[in-house]
């Protein structure tokens, strides 16, 4: 897998339009995210034209809901062909290992491959702080989101999704075989905006991750080409080192 295959770009915009418009403006981006803002305006619309044009798809809805729902919801995106589907490990065992289920057989129906099925740990927009004060989790932070992948893993998922500042314990607990996609990663010249626990994307790399989420830093630059293109080359530097 090259550098510019595990970065994940977001199409955080509102309409299937400006969502094509980027697409073409950054050819050399084979993955792409779609997430709530997207989807809802534009529905399966964006997904077809996106397998169109080759490229691969992170369907980021983080469903959360009975496990019913959320194992139909897991079918009907298997068929569409995406390949990783998040959605919040506080769903719980049974709906966790519904959705897997039914992942499988949604993809087996259309005779594809199924999506990797990914954990939220916990967003990267709460700090330790919210953990503790707003969601009343006794826990301290990193044990929580240990806690939430080993649950995705023991029932099955292929990954989760988590600050990269975790990802180095998560990589060591949990193996090589766990994939590990981190958001909250910006370079040193963009800045943090919303996100609360980040790291450069080549310590990211170094954590452990395997794909990278960066949004901003690429799509709101003056140069789109020349960001994604400057954090390729910042990423191969920590491959050819590794």
């Amino acid at each position: 897998m090259s550098v510019a295959e595990r970065v994940i770009v977001p199409l955080d915009v509102s309409s299937e339009r400006e969502a094509i418009a980027l697409v073409e403006q950054l050819p050399q981006v084979t993955f792409w995210k779609v997430g709530l803002e997207l989807f809802v305006s534009s529905g399966p619309n964006i997904l077809t034209a996106l397998k169109a044009r080759q490229k691969r798809i992170f369907l980021d809805l983080k469903f959360h809901d009975i496990p019913n729902t959320v194992a139909g919801a897991c079918r009907a995106a298997a068929r569409h062909g995406v390949d990783l589907v998040t959605l919040h490990a506080t769903n719980g065992k049974e709906a966790l290992q519904a959705a897997q289920m039914a992942a499988e057989a949604g993809a087996a129906e259309t005779g594809i491959d199924p999506p990797k099925l990914l954990a939220i740990t916990l967003l990267t927009s709460l700090s330790a702080r919210s953990l503790a004060f707003d969601l009343k989790v006794p826990l301290e932070l990193p044990e929580y989101v240990l806690h939430m992948a080993l649950l995705a893993q023991e029932n099955g998922l292929a990954g989760a999704v988590c600050s990269p500042q975790e990802a180095a314990s998560l990589r060591q607990i949990c193996g090589n075989d766990f994939l590990l996609i981190c958001p909250g990663v910006r370079p040193t010249w963009a800045e943090a905006k919303d996100q609360r626990r980040t790291v450069t994307p080549a310590a990211a790399l170094k954590a452990g991750a395997d794909y990278l989420v960066i949004g901003r830093p690429i799509t709101a630059a003056a140069d789109p080409v020349a960001a994604f293109e400057r954090i390729c080359e910042e990423l191969a530097t920590v491959v050819e080192k590794g």
